[in-house]
């Protein structure tokens, strides 16, 4: 496995990643809600395994509006992670939850790499109830 760091895994688990990234942050401002979008691989063989860790303990993400993880049909090892939150700050906050500490500790030596990554400000859509609608 490659020297995979705590941020890195973060990110595309609900928390925050800095891995090789195609695209920078947008400015947030007060009230817009964050969003990513992001490419993580698995160990050949483990994406089943480490999908399972990444969907425990998601509903339980305050301020978490969506997670949602696909896989690839054109790559067996790749796992697409959507996430939509409240605000950025919600997502950071993320960061020091049990559940999101446990799922490094077990997720992390499944992890092979990432891939793109890119920042979004939704908007909103089907299933997605913005904050102040709610």
């Amino acid at each position: 496995m490659s020297d995979l760091g705590r941020r890195e895994f973060l990110v595309l688990t609900g928390a925050a990643f800095a891995g090789s990234v195609v695209s920078a942050n947008p400015p947030q401002g007060a009230g817009q809600m964050y969003g990513l979008i992001g490419k993580m691989n698995a160990v050949a063989g483990q994406r089943d395994a480490l999908i399972a860790i990444l969907l425990q303990g998601t509903g339980k993400m305050p301020g978490c509006l969506s997670y949602i993880l696909a896989t690839d049909p054109g790559d067996a090892n790749a796992i697409w992670i959507t996430e939509v939150w409240d605000s950025e700050a919600s997502h950071k906050g993320s960061l020091s939850l049990p559940v999101v500490q446990a799922a490094i500790a077990r997720g992390k030596p499944l992890i092979a790499g990432f891939g793109e990554r890119f920042v979004t400000i939704p908007l909103g859509g089907v299933g997605l109830v913005p904050p102040g609608e709610r």
